[in-house]
């Protein structure tokens, strides 16, 4: 997500009359031909309990592929997504410890096209495949399953809320109002001078604000207090649509768009959410 401005700026300059915000800006799947990764060792990673390699096949032929990590007598677990190149052999050494470390079970997989996960993504088949993840953890862990997304994570989690309002909890980190509202923030003004940016009707749809504005369960905000990707002020719209009083909102001082998770002052807010929520 953050490279958007930078190339608007450089479509701005070269004469663009108008741009267009797609998928394609938001969206970046691994290139054919490129290399897997080696498998990350998870155990390594995680405490005593039952691992896990997941394979959920879809309808349209993707197969979706993950672990779930359940200790011993865990009967709630954290679904994560994770943000725009997150991949579960890459960045999982450094999460899962601190997704574990709440108590809970963990599940956390690729998305369509990274990583250990087949199949062509696009904003639609990844908001279905959310929900189909959800409710094959919620299987396994039966109305116990909170739901945290990072980044572009945070609208496939906000979506799983919306379709799946029982969901025990619902964790949005750098998260934002909607694409629109986004890119209106990232845009520069004098790039607006020279040209006009339009965002693609599949993205307008996609709305936190919308998706959190019905769900009455618990939920936390999690926000950096220097992200300069998607600024605090647009997840506060999110957080200010979440009705009821079981919502909080946690400010990250100096925190930027990825190292938020993970903090000190966050730890102690997240877990007490996932125990009790």
């Amino acid at each position: 997500m953050r490279a958007l401005p930078v190339l608007l700026i450089a479509a701005a300059l070269s004469g663009c009359g108008t741009m267009e915000v797609g998928e394609r800006n938001f969206i970046k799947p691994d290139k054919p031909g490129t290399p897997a990764a080696a498998h990350l060792d998870a155990a390594k990673h995680l405490g005593a309990g039952v691992l896990r390699d997941e394979e959920i096949a879809t309808p349209d032929g993707a197969v979706l592929r993950g672990i779930r990590f359940q200790p011993p007598g865990a009967t709630r677990a954290v679904l994560y997504f994770g943000g725009n190149m997150f991949h579960l052999d890459q960045h999982g050494a450094e999460l899962l410890p601190l997704l574990a470390s709440c108590g809970t079970g963990v599940a956390v997989f690729d998305y369509r096209g990274y990583g250990r996960s087949s199949g062509q993504p696009n904003m639609q088949r990844m908001a279905a495949d959310a929900v189909r993840l959800y409710d094959h953890v919620s299987a396994q862990f039966p109305g116990g399953v909170i739901v945290h997304g990072q980044s572009l994570g945070s609208i496939l989690a906000a979506y799983v809320a919306q379709q799946r309002p029982s969901a025990r909890g619902i964790v949005l980190e750098s998260t934002t109002s909607n694409v629109q509202d986004w890119v209106d923030a990232a845009v520069p003004w004098y790039v607006t001078l020279v040209s006009e940016v339009k965002v693609e009707a599949g993205l307008r749809a996609l709305d936190n604000v919308a998706a959190m504005g019905g769900y009455g369960g618990t939920s936390l905000v999690l926000v950096g207090g220097a992200d300069k990707v998607t600024p605090p002020p647009l997840a506060r719209k999110v957080f200010d649509a979440i009705p009821g009083q079981r919502k909080q909102w946690h400010l990250a001082p100096g925190a930027g768009h990825n190292d938020t998770f993970g903090r000190p002052d966050v730890m102690p807010v997240y877990c007490k959410l996932v125990r009790e929520s």
